[in-house]
């Protein structure tokens, strides 16, 4: 069976998701920034949450895991940030796996924005959650890595299978595509997305998830054909006011 996916929305514009498997019955939360919010979502679904998955140890992707983990979660992320996430019970890294019920994730190691955050991808089910690695038309500031760090992140990510859907941990679709927009001016299918994400917002609507056949064709940074390329359009998006 599929697994179900509830976005839920966190501080002032993060998601966390709740990833649940109804075969097992066996739920986790991934990146909650704050607990109330997430428990509530759980909680109206009948839900109980085994399992917390965190991609990096900024406050907004961990500040609800202590409260999570009180009412019996374990709580599972990337190791080389252990110092950093202090309720971390799971450390894994590159290559590591971490399952729900009967479905598989692959841990991917994508530094730059931490250098050691993780992405968890469920192959066999198309889908990833990215962090704040890959966002829809947009990449994660560098804030701890380099430009050769995303790039080699977004060539990573441009290689899945273009129905893979992508849950990544905020949302800052418009304001990437308005700097999208001036990055690729020619790109037509930049201008089309953004008359349907101008839409959505205004509707009060997410824009996310994303897919990586929809970033392929309009993220400015996922197109970059170098690290230098990208690092040029990191710094111009850093001081981007539009």
């Amino acid at each position: 069976m599929p697994l179900d996916i509830v976005r839920v929305p966190v501080l002032s514009d993060n998601y966390a998701w709740l990833v649940h498997d109804t075969e097992s019955g066996e739920t986790v939360a991934i990146d909650p920034g704050e607990a109330g919010p997430v428990l509530a979502a759980a909680a109206d679904r009948g839900w109980r949450i085994d399992h917390v998955w965190t991609t990096h140890w900024h406050p907004d992707h961990t500040g609800g895991n202590a409260a999570i983990k009180a009412q019996g979660a374990t709580i599972t992320g990337p190791g080389a940030e252990a110092t950093k996430i202090p309720t971390l019970d799971v450390r894994v890294g590159e290559g590591d796996s971490v399952s729900l019920g009967a479905h598989v994730a692959r841990v991917m190691t994508v530094p730059g924005h931490t250098q050691g955050h993780i992405a968890f991808h469920f192959a066999d089910d198309a889908v990833i959650f990215t962090g704040d690695t890959l966002f829809a038309m947009g990449c994660g500031r560098l804030f701890e890595g380099t430009p050769a760090d995303m790039f080699a992140n977004m060539q990573r990510y441009a290689a899945l299978p273009d129905e893979t859907a992508v849950f990544c941990g905020h949302e800052y679709t418009q304001s990437n595509g308005r700097y999208a927009l001036v990055a690729e001016p020619d790109n037509a299918a930049i201008a089309r997305r953004m008359i349907d994400v101008d839409a959505a917002r205004a509707r009060g609507e997410a824009t996310v998830p994303t897919t990586i056949a929809l970033e392929k064709a309009t993220n400015p940074f996922l197109r970059a054909t170098s690290a230098a390329q990208l690092g040029d359009y990191r710094a111009a998006k850093d001081a981007f006011k539009g």
